[in-house]
């Protein structure tokens, strides 16, 4: 990793949890980098994001990729879908899928802008892939990330990284 991020926090769950939740986020850096490795106690396999505790004024749009079709997603005023899919728990045994969303100016005085990729690893052939853009529309500096699947539960070694990017 590029010496410009720095690692602000890390969580791995020790067992089944609900949510897991970033808290008090200094305003130091430029940008923010949040990497999920996680898979779901359901088979349903989209993860949501909130920021501080705000649950409204999200927008996203996402394209899924499934390796025999192609299918793009939006939404608005909802949790931001940011970029995610997970792998499930009916899918190849010890699996995760992989999270990325990377979130600009998340500091700033301005409406904040996400973008990223997420791949649901599988040995099987309902492996997903995913790319996504994402708005909140709040002028708010962002102080706190909650990451949370839409059904069931993060699973025991889901793990969450959160790294800010200075620019130099």
């Amino acid at each position: 990793m590029a010496n410009t991020y720095q690692l602000i926090a890390s969580h791995t769950a020790t067992g089944t949890e609900s949510s897991y939740t970033f808290s008090s986020i200094p305003s130091t850096y430029t940008d923010l980098l949040l990497r999920i490795s996680s898979r779901s106690s359901d088979i349903y396999n989209e993860v949501h994001f909130r920021f501080n505790g705000v649950a409204s004024s999200y927008s996203y749009r996402n394209l899924y990729g499934t390796g025999s079709s192609v299918v793009s997603g939006s939404d608005s005023n909802n949790e931001l879908q940011g970029n995610a899919v997970q792998a499930l728990s009916n899918q190849t045994a010890n699996t995760f899928g992989s999270i990325d969303l990377y979130i600009p100016n998340y500091a700033g005085s301005n409406y904040k802008s996400t973008s990223g990729d997420a791949t649901q690893e599988n040995n099987g052939t309902a492996s997903q892939a995913m790319l996504g853009a994402g708005l909140w529309s709040n002028t708010a500096a962002i102080t706190s990330i909650q990451a949370f699947p839409s059904v069931g539960s993060f699973v025991q070694y889901s793990s969450f990284y959160l790294y800010g990017i200075k620019n130099s």
